[in-house]
């Protein structure tokens, strides 16, 4: 197969697994006779005199990725990370339209729906938190297949469980999985693609859309059939747990509908994980490899993407060697890395800390990108909150609103369909908008955020079908442009050697504040369904205030 040949791993004891490089690409490692007309084709100009060595050797890689194009082995990254962000939006989403019949079923009222939507946001955080930073610790690969086998595996037993309790237990760890999606799988993608291909960046989030709309068609599929307040009145047998043994009540063998559906997105999830590990095997990021120090493993990557791509790959380790031998030059220290230590040896422990700690320290290493910094997070924070309102309690809104106008439930589930599927063009005019100027960056952001307040805004006012239909379609229509923008850019913005801590960071702060909206907005559902809908749309304005406030002209610089 050749998808075998292209894996190459960081280690020798994985040769055999991954399949090492043939004796050309080997030799090709170590090859000077271009090297130094290859360095004063690429670096030498006035652009770079003022870069770090890191940054000059990870411009060597992006320019050596840039003449590749899009090649075969960055499709097939684009589409695994995509398949990523498809799984996200799909258990996201699942929590939603399963709420109803977990309660007919298990008896909780809406705090207990809170807690239940806290639980995973805290898995989700802790998940955007701990992979988010093993991913600049441990590198790519780890990262990018564990967070699948988990939620596979933990999504799958959602369905045998028999208590709300259980069911609780296991959505943490399902969510701690789902959590480490989109800052691995937008770190990997941006640090593969070519420069000029990274309005792909912003396309991943089409795959969130289209999740949504998968999930929303399996509910459709089962809910309504298998469930046990799908009776001809339309009423809901009462749970088992609050009524008289053998009087009739909502019982497992009569509510399997959400039981089908996590089993089938457990599958779906699963598929994901064997795509990822048994199928396709991607090699470690150059660029993580550079900042560990080995720059040999780096080289040898490039190699084995070139062959795989069909192409010959120009760069070779004396390249990076001239590079160290420049730089030791201007410093006086041999063979040093950005932290001060040698490439050459391993780091101890202490130092390993030592190191990961400074990273952090780069969030705030000037004004300029310690304001960058803390508007993203303000922006994450809000606009984690609003959408969390909209995806955890706009089903359940939904669904209530209907009954009040008597719309059926085979009815409402059918409309979910319906309110989702525009999102995908909101995403691709968000990529549109990412690849335009700067100008189309930020005020696609500042556009898309506050039209989406707004429909949350109109939706507590008007209940009609047709209106319940077209200002959900309107929120999540701009909800997916607006995080089309804001995902493919946060990575972009900040250098790889903190580029997973980075966005790690800004969706732990805003799983964080996701935390906390379901435990409100649930306080708010027992007294107003209304209410709800204007504490997402506050949320979100506040995200189109931080996003104004932000620095334009760090939006589209080269990312390193």
């Amino acid at each position: 197969m050749d998808d075998q040949a292209m894996n190459e791993n960081d280690n020798d004891q994985e040769d055999s697994k991954l399949g090492a490089p043939d004796n050309a690409v080997t030799d090709a490692l170590l090859g000077e006779d271009n090297a130094d007309n290859n360095l004063q084709h690429t670096l030498l100009g006035p652009e770079t005199e003022k870069l770090s060595l890191y940054e000059k050797k990870a411009l060597l890689v992006n320019r050596e990725l840039d003449s590749h194009g899009m090649g075969r082995y960055q499709w097939w990254i684009f589409f695994l990370c995509g398949f990523g962000y498809f799984i996200d939006l799909v258990w996201v989403h699942a929590f939603g339209l399963t709420a109803k019949p977990l309660q007919d079923e298990f008896g909780f009222g809406d705090n207990g729906l809170g807690r239940l939507f806290s639980v995973f946001a805290i898995g989700l955080t802790i998940g955007a938190l701990v992979w988010g930073v093993l991913v600049d610790i441990i590198g790519r690969q780890w990262a990018f297949n564990l967070t699948c086998l988990i939620s596979s595996v933990f999504g799958t037993c959602l369905g045998l469980a028999e208590s709300y309790e259980v069911f609780l237990l296991l959505t943490i760890v399902v969510g701690f999985g789902v959590g480490g999606n989109i800052p691995i799988d937008t770190t990997i993608c941006l640090e593969f693609l070519p420069h000029s291909q990274r309005r792909l960046l912003a396309v991943l989030s089409a795959f969130q859309p289209l999740g949504v709309i998968v999930c929303s068609g399996i509910a459709y599929a089962f809910i309504p059939t298998y469930h046990c307040g799908n009776l001809p009145d339309g009423n809901p047998l009462p749970p088992c747990s609050s009524v008289a043994a053998g009087t009739d009540c909502c019982t497992k063998a009569s509510n399997y509908g959400w039981r089908y559906t996590l089993f089938t997105i457990g599958a779906i999830t699963f598929t994901a994980f064997l795509l990822r590990f048994v199928v396709f095997r991607f090699q470690e990021s150059p660029k993580f490899l550079l900042y560990k120090g080995r720059d040999e493993d780096a080289v040898k990557v490039l190699h084995n993407i070139a062959k795989f791509n069909g192409r010959k790959s120009t760069i070779t380790l004396a390249d990076f060697q001239a590079l160290d031998d420049e730089d030791s030059s201007a410093t006086g220290e041999i063979g040093s890395t950005d932290d001060g230590e040698s490439s050459a040896t391993p780091k101890s422990f202490r130092n390993q800390l030592k190191s990961e700690s400074s990273r952090w320290k780069m969030l705030f290493a000037n004004a300029a990108i310690a304001r960058l910094t803390v508007l993203v997070w303000i922006t994450y924070i809000f606009d984690f909150f609003g959408f969390s309102i909209a995806g955890s309690f706009l089903p359940i809104i939904l669904a209530r609103k209907n009954s009040a106008i008597h719309v059926s439930i085979d009815e409402t589930y059918r409309n979910y369909i319906i309110i989702y599927t525009p999102g995908i063009i909101g995403v691709l005019l968000g990529a549109m908008m990412y690849s335009a100027t700067t100008i189309g960056r930020k005020w696609g952001m500042v556009i898309s955020s506050a039209l989406m307040s707004l429909s949350l805004f109109l939706f507590a006012t008007i209940n009609t079908e047709a209106s319940n239909i077209g200002l959900n379609m309107m929120e999540y229509f701009f909800q997916s442009m607006f995080n089309a923008i804001l995902y493919g850019w946060t990575p972009e913005v900040f250098p790889a050697p903190i580029r997973g801590t980075a966005a790690g960071l800004a969706s732990f702060w805003g799983r964080i504040f996701s935390i906390l909206a379901p435990l409100i907005g649930a306080q708010i559902l027992e007294v107003s369904l209304n209410g709800v809908l204007y504490l997402g749309g506050a949320a979100t304005l506040i995200a189109t205030l931080a996003v104004i406030c932000m620095p334009s002209r760090q939006m589209g610089a080269q990312s390193y």
